[in-house]
């Protein structure tokens, strides 16, 4: 049976986060637009930087539960990795979709809110109430994804 346009792209962003380099969670974004693709992002240290993989989480050495201090991180989330790949290349996202296998923390919840990306479609939850709630006062669409259409 064919796909649904979120299954299919759901299903895309699953294959972006096995590049993922974080030891705790791997995740996937996929920047969409008419129905094509404009930019991908996983997790994981910046370019030219090692990654946890290679070096340890510090998060987790420092007993630091999911969804605060993100600033103790090596790692770009993977809607902010997938922000900046389509502002380097130039390509502009405002009124796309984000599709992301896990609910944005607050941190990228401001940039796709800055971006001007109108709607996210994710799969997984994420501790972030000031998240959502930023979102939803932005006026940006937000649905969690279910499997089926």
């Amino acid at each position: 049976m064919r796909p649904s346009w979120d299954e299919y792209f759901m299903d895309i962003v699953e294959l972006i986060k096995t590049r993922s380099t974080c030891l705790r969670r791997q995740v996937g974004a996929l920047i969409v637009k008419d129905k094509r693709i404009l930019a991908t992002g996983y997790n994981g240290a910046p370019v030219g930087c090692r990654h946890c993989i290679e070096t340890g989480c510090l998060r987790e050495k420092m007993g630091i539960p999911s969804g605060q201090r993100h600033e103790l991180c090596r790692g770009i989330h993977a809607e902010q990795n997938a922000i900046i790949q389509a502002a380097y290349s130039g390509v502009s996202i405002k009124d796309s979709v984000i599709y992301v296998t896990a609910q944005p923390c607050v941190l990228c919840a401001k940039m796709i809110i800055n971006s001007g990306i109108k709607k996210i479609i994710f799969k997984g939850d994420y501790p972030d109430e000031l998240a959502m709630s930023m979102l939803e006062e932005a006026g940006i669409e937000v649905v969690k994804f279910d499997g089926k259409d």
